[in-house]
């Protein structure tokens, strides 16, 4: 084989290279290799490889350095020539790099696994996740979420930590939107598909931040909490009844008399959960709410618009279920 010719065998990406080292794996195993490896392909994927090893160490050194940036530990040269308030600012600056640096590398789980072994989500809960600085505590929320989402090792790590407990109060009572919306994201990630935490979300109440959420003059946090509150009650069935005891009902029609927005396909859905349950029909039927003239109402509006048109699909479903061939002792009289 011609030396170019050899070189342009060499894979050009990390899969490539994998692929490689699984062929020379095989052969001395005693499988056959498609084809003998030369000493130049040899040291070609043992040097590749080296590289791929090196760059991860690097990725787990700008880890080591964005935890010393969030731990105040500045370096001697950042330190000279700071002075008063432009120190503080650049100071918050290097802390809000730091974090969406950390974000970025987390969304790899391995980096986010190493982010926990060394004491990152630690620093996140002791000093970020209420940090006085808002751009910090969102930053710190987006940062969570994005090591928590699909990792079960960091959800149980964070909620033994209190992380659920820290978020629900962000999400319900802080004073930034911004920090709202992501804290509410990273309940999410923690919530989802995860049985313990969602045992921790009943026990601190997080179906009612989620109406409160709802009610927000904040339209991200009441897409939000609207997709949460959708996507929780279609997992998780046996949890609709005490939903239902809440007067989830009264609070989503009244989330759908608001200016229409992309909010409330979410609450239709949502509202259709809870109609599976009979205590939902009858609550959907109480004469004081007048769904079944809003869904028609709705439906009038909707119909010609193509985008809506899944949301229409939701008013026809619930005003079926409610309202159509249902026996007038079902209705349950005014409260």
């Amino acid at each position: 084989m011609a030396e170019g010719e050899d070189r342009r065998r060499h894979p050009q990406n990390l899969q490539g290279v994998l692929r490689l080292a699984v062929e020379a794996g095989s052969a001395s195993d005693g499988q056959p290799a498609p084809e003998p490896m030369s000493q130049e392909r040899s040291k070609w994927l043992r040097e590749a490889l080296s590289e791929a090893c090196k760059g991860q160490m690097d990725e787990v050194e700008q880890m080591k350095q964005c935890l010393a940036i969030l731990c105040g530990e500045a370096s001697p040269e950042q330190e000279q020539g700071r002075d008063g308030e432009d120190a503080d600012e650049e100071e918050d600056e290097e802390k809000h790099s730091a974090l969406e640096l950390l974000s970025d590398l987390c969304e790899n789980l391995d980096n986010a696994r190493d982010l926990m072994k060394l004491g990152g989500l630690d620093v996140c809960m002791s000093s970020c996740l209420c940090h006085f600085q808002s751009g910090v505590r969102w930053r710190t929320a987006q940062l969570i979420a994005s090591c928590a989402q699909n990792m079960p090792e960091v959800q149980c790590y964070l909620l033994n930590m209190g992380a659920l407990k820290t978020l629900l109060q962000l999400t319900d009572s802080d004073s930034n939107p911004t920090v709202r919306v992501k804290a509410l994201y990273a309940v999410s990630c923690l919530v989802r598909e995860q049985e313990v935490a969602l045992q921790d979300f009943l026990s601190l109440d997080g179906f009612s931040v989620l109406m409160r959420a709802m009610q927000s003059e904040c339209e991200k946090l009441r897409m939000k909490s609207a997709f949460l509150l959708l996507n929780l009650l279609t997992a998780h069935p046996e949890h609709r009844e005490s939903v239902i005891s809440m007067g989830m009902v009264q609070q989503l029609v009244a989330v759908l008399r608001t200016p229409h927005s992309s909010v409330h396909e979410h609450v239709l859905g949502a509202l259709c959960c809870l109609a599976q349950e009979r205590s939902g029909v009858q609550d959907c039927r109480s004469s004081s709410l007048c769904l079944e003239e809003l869904l028609t109402q709705r439906v009038q509006e909707l119909h010609n618009r193509e985008e809506c048109q899944e949301e229409v699909e939701f008013c026809e479903q619930l005003r079926s279920i409610c309202f159509e061939g249902q026996p007038v002792d079902d209705c349950v009289m005014d409260r």
